[in-house]
């Protein structure tokens, strides 16, 4: 996926409205989240003072998803950061979770890296990849978005989401590659 290197600006106004500079229009969390999911790095300014509002906004973000029931920190874990307020732990947390989520991507991508390396040279390969992405988009919601494993530069469509049409091609190019292997095993 492309990335752009600047942030996306969002300016919050006096009304408490969120104002996307590159798009000119107003945006709601949701619209940020999504932004964020996209690989998007974001920003959120106070129009009038200047003040970086950012760290507030995509924990009123997460605060919002868990609890709507999409629950990705585990009890255990939310009680361990209110402790890490109020302990020497607090220096250590951040750099801590930081290293961990970079494990983890990196895991995500050695692990696709194994499981797709043997197969780069074989015919259709790219689309078996375009699906394997919108397959792990699908089953880590989003979290794998940011892989950093093979992908050819015009892959944006695929970085951004599929819809019924883009899923009805998948499933397609799926079943043509299911018939060249029988074909080739036959």
């Amino acid at each position: 996926m492309a990335e752009t290197s600047a942030p996306l600006l969002i300016k919050r106004y006096a009304s408490r409205r969120l104002y996307n500079t590159e798009t000119s229009d107003y945006v709601t969390l949701e619209d940020i989240a999504g932004f964020i999911r996209e690989g998007r790095e974001v920003r959120i300014v106070d129009l009038k003072s200047g003040d970086d509002l950012t760290r507030q906004y995509l924990l009123q973000i997460v605060a919002e998803h868990e609890s709507k029931g999409e629950s990705v920190l585990p009890l255990a874990v939310l009680t361990d950061l209110v402790r890490s307020y109020t302990t020497q732990a607090q220096s250590v947390v951040p750099q801590f979770l930081a290293a961990s989520f970079d494990m983890l991507r990196e895991s995500q991508s050695k692990m696709m890296d194994a499981a797709l390396g043997p197969m780069a040279g074989m015919a259709g390969f790219e689309a078996m990849q375009a699906q394997q992405r919108a397959f792990l988009k699908a089953m880590t919601g989003g979290i794998s978005e940011n892989w950093s494993g093979p992908a050819r530069e015009d892959d944006e469509d695929d970085a951004r989401g599929t819809d019924s049409a883009d899923l009805d091609e998948i499933r397609k190019q799926l079943a043509d590659l299911q018939a060249q292997l029988a074909k080739m095993n036959g």
